[in-house]
């Protein structure tokens, strides 16, 4: 079962570090959102593969709590 990675608060993406396919080790910074002017890395909470990217760079305004990629 794939491991969802959710938005912790709502903001932009700022640089999506990772593609599908990409090995990540827990810890690793998948991606950088923008909020309120501060850059907030998310990082890899599991060992995996890259399964599924749904955002993209330059995505504005999305929620809190919306699956930004999935980790198997």
């Amino acid at each position: 079962m794939a491991t969802k990675v959710k938005l912790d608060t709502a903001g932009s993406v700022w640089k999506v570090l990772v593609s599908e396919g990409d090995g990540v080790k827990k810890g690793d910074t998948l991606f950088i959102m923008e909020i309120m002017k501060l850059e907030v890395p998310h990082e890899a909470p599991v060992d995996g593969k890259i399964s599924a990217v749904h955002i993209a760079e330059g995505d504005q305004g999305l929620e809190e709590g919306l699956v930004a990629m999935e980790i198997s």
